[in-house]
């Protein structure tokens, strides 16, 4: 097997959260010849126009521009190819890929282990996921939702900003001068409370040094993926505890299961007035008028959001259901003689709030029999 000494660095952030201007500023630097993967869901890719104005250096790095889809779905097979005939390059220095403002960094980054794993003889590892942040944005949105309602139309926008803050082993905090020292402060807190771990590095217009992108640990799935508040909800708390499982940073989180579905005008009223004092809450829930489909019940600081997914599989037709339980027998050891594998499982993340307050107003949410 040969070395593997090419770094992938994967670049993620929404809109305008200042990833091609960090990349800009990457490409300027000149230390490394680089290949950059720019991917853009627009058919004409923007980003990589703008980079393209960035000079002569440009002429120091390979450039390969996907379009028309996301790097983390429909054009996963096509990013993985570029990855291949990239390793082949041995002048490549380091690959670095700016994802689409929409992509979910651990697709990504699960597309590219399993690539890693079956191609022995490749060159290249995946180095670091890096999040680029927008911390007025998050100042705003997330702590202080000062935006105006057209501003915010996207009610599941920020919670894909958490999504790609949650999967990261290191934060760029961009446009810190917007920001008071205060400001800033209390926005850290807030992103600490949702990512414990990674490293955070605070510029203005994405200057940062490659070699700080460069010079660090090597990504590693299973450590990111439990830097997640959620997923260390998941790990650590009983589900059957009485108080909810508090850590070094005085945020608690539990795990609320119950089979019975939520009445839907009553969940809609809580989300309305969602306590303040929940900064993170996501699972799967359903409703009592729709026994069909998984609902995925998302919600960051001041933003909350229900949107619909596959089916249950207890509503698949009996024929394909027959065929799923006898060919994944493992799916009865939840199913209920009821409700099937529908279950409403959320985790709750916050600070300094009652556990039996929050279970109170869920099971009031729950449709009553009769």
């Amino acid at each position: 097997m040969s070395t593997r000494e090419v770094p992938i660095v994967i670049i993620t952030g929404y809109l305008g959260s200042g990833k091609t201007t960090l990349m800009q500023n990457i490409l300027k630097q000149e230390k490394r010849k680089i290949a950059l993967i720019v991917n853009d869901m627009g058919s004409i890719n923007i980003d990589a126009s703008i980079l393209n104005k960035t000079g002569n250096q440009v002429a120091q790095v390979e450039m390969v521009e996907m379009q028309n889809g996301c790097i983390c779905c429909t054009l996963r097979d096509e990013f993985m190819a570029e990855i291949e005939r990239l390793s082949a390059d041995k002048s490549i220095e380091a690959v670095f890929v700016e994802a689409s403002g929409i992509s979910e960094p651990s697709s990504i980054a699960g597309a590219f282990l399993n690539y890693e794993e079956m191609t022995e003889d490749t060159r290249v590892y995946l180095k670091s996921v890096v999040s680029v942040v927008d911390v007025d944005r998050i100042y705003r949105e997330f702590l202080h939702n000062l935006t105006s309602d057209e501003e915010t139309e996207d009610g599941d926008v920020i919670n894909l900003i958490m999504d790609q803050i949650e999967f990261c082993n290191l934060m760029i905090l961009n446009k810190t001068d917007l920001l008071s020292k205060e400001q800033l402060k209390e926005v850290k807190e807030g992103l600490r409370s949702l990512q414990q771990e990674a490293e955070m590095i605070e510029c203005v217009n994405g200057n940062v040094d490659l070699e700080v992108l460069l010079n660090r640990e090597d990504f590693d799935f299973d450590e990111v993926e439990a830097y997640s508040a959620v997923q260390r909800a998941l790990n650590n708390c009983e589900h059957e505890d009485e108080k909810a499982c508090v850590d070094e940073y005085g945020i608690s989180s539990f795990v609320f299961e119950e089979r019975k579905p939520f009445n839907r005008d009553a969940f809609d009223k809580l989300v309305e007035e969602y306590p303040e004092a929940l900064i993170r809450s996501k699972g799967y829930i359903w409703f009592s008028d729709d026994w069909k489909h998984v609902q995925l019940f998302e919600q960051a600081g001041r933003n909350a959001s229900v949107t619909e997914l596959s089916e249950w599989v207890s509503a698949w037709p009996k024929e394909e259901l027959d065929k799923a339980l006898c060919d994944f027998p493992d799916i009865k050891d939840d199913w209920d003689e009821t409700y099937g594998d529908r279950c409403n499982q959320v985790v709750f993340i916050g600070k300094g709030y009652e556990k039996s307050e929050i279970v109170k107003l869920l099971y009031d949410c729950i449709e009553k029999a009769g």
